[in-house]
């Protein structure tokens, strides 16, 4: 989450500028590559998702964070359920073309388990432990 209490405006890019963005990246055999997102000011990874040309392309036009769901097959606009969005702040292309990292302002939690960030498993006492709190029932947030 923003250390700062002013909302941050979100990045949008020109079409030309998309367009260069997508022919940059390295798409995998379906069509996708991975995106890290990370909070832009605080260098905290909150997850890793996956994004089709469309999320890369509405990503970078609107500002909004928008991944591919993998289990459903369709585009993931992050919050559109839970409320919990990504504003874009910079996006950028990792040497090879093949991982993107999406530097977000992230609102709310970021993980489906209402974690903050999706990294809170490790070894604790030679077990695989859960290292943060839910901090969000995720069932009280869904918009129905």
């Amino acid at each position: 989450m923003s250390l700062v209490n002013t909302p941050i405006r979100a990045t949008t890019y020109q079409p030309s500028e998309i367009e260069l963005v997508l022919g940059a990246i390295r798409f995998d055999a379906r069509g996708l590559v991975p995106a890290i997102a990370q909070q832009h000011d605080t260098g905290e990874m909150l997850m890793r998702a996956w994004m089709d040309r469309d999320a890369v392309s509405e990503t970078m036009r609107t500002g909004r964070v928008c991944y591919w769901s993998r289990s459903r097959q369709a585009p993931w606009r992050k919050g559109d359920t839970s409320g919990h969005i990504q504003t874009l702040v910079d996006l950028r292309i990792d040497c090879d073309g093949d991982t993107l990292l999406v530097l977000v302002d992230q609102t709310g939690v970021a993980c489906h388990t209402g974690r903050h960030n999706c990294f809170f498993q490790a070894i604790r006492g030679g077990a695989l432990a859960a290292i943060a709190p839910v901090v969000v029932d995720m069932n009280k947030t869904r918009k129905d």
